[in-house]
């Protein structure tokens, strides 16, 4: 059975098992994410699969999974406890301003910057920030680029919002055509291998001496700023969708 609709999908979720694939990303709620696990342990397959449905969906599972691609010091914090740790982490290597991400939030909405890790532990304390966040060393003067790979298809931009640090182009930030290095690709493919993605959206900060880490990853997003246009992106992830059915098919 191949499965291609999130209604589909939960109508016949109770008949599914090892011969059957789904096709496309899940619409589950975040307390319904236990439900990739039972899929993939009755061999269900799934495409996009299921690991890169759940990066895709958390900041903090991506900073747990992708800390070797990501600027050092980036740290997952969950508790009160975990904070203290992280604050003595980052005295010692004399960090200043820090950039707090929300777990759950995208278009720029539910990323905040902060003057220390002093200011960001009385917003927990306080009410002002609820864990589980990600936190990492604020880079002023770095660079954002977006990357998107769809099959054989790569395009690459960068992003810039003169009047904020906050690059995303949904709230006024503003684009140009660059050029991807060899070193940058080989780095995108290895974080997409990483993650089992097929496609992507990449999000590479570029530091000021040149330096590149992963920002974030997802499946899908804004192609605002992008040379693709919404029919050709959605047809190149239609060719990919059907070139996976068929070899599903052919191996049963």
């Amino acid at each position: 059975m191949i499965i291609r609709s999130n209604r589909e999908f939960r109508s016949q979720f109770h008949q599914l098992g090892k011969n059957d694939c789904i096709i496309r990303e899940l619409n589950l709620k975040n307390c319904e994410e236990s439900l990739f696990l039972d899929l993939v342990e009755r061999g269900v397959t799934l495409f996009p699969p299921a690991i890169s449905q759940q990066l895709s969906r958390s900041k903090c599972l991506q900073a747990v999974v992708f800390a070797p691609f990501m600027l050092p010091l980036t740290t997952v914090v969950k508790s009160r406890h975990e904070m203290i740790l992280c604050i003595e982490k980052y005295g010692a290597h004399k960090i200043g301003p820090v950039i707090t991400k929300h777990d759950r939030l995208d278009c720029g909405l539910g990323i905040n910057l902060w003057k220390d890790i002093e200011d960001t532990f009385n917003a927990t304390c306080f009410g002002g920030l609820s864990y589980p966040f990600v936190i990492q060393p604020f880079q002023e003067r770095a660079t954002d680029m977006r990357v998107i790979i769809i099959g054989d298809y790569t395009e690459s931009y960068w992003r810039n919002n003169p009047s904020s640090f906050r690059n995303n182009l949904h709230f006024g930030g503003q684009s140009q055509k660059a050029t991807l290095s060899e070193e940058q690709k080989k780095f995108c493919t290895e974080v997409m291998h990483r993650g089992k993605f097929p496609y992507a959206h990449i999000d590479i900060l570029i530091t000021e001496d040149g330096r590149h880490f992963l920002s974030e990853i997802s499946l899908s997003g804004g192609i605002r700023g992008a040379q693709i246009t919404p029919a050709e992106y959605k047809i190149r992830i239609r060719e990919i969708q059907n070139k996976f059915v068929r070899d599903f098919t052919t191996s049963l």
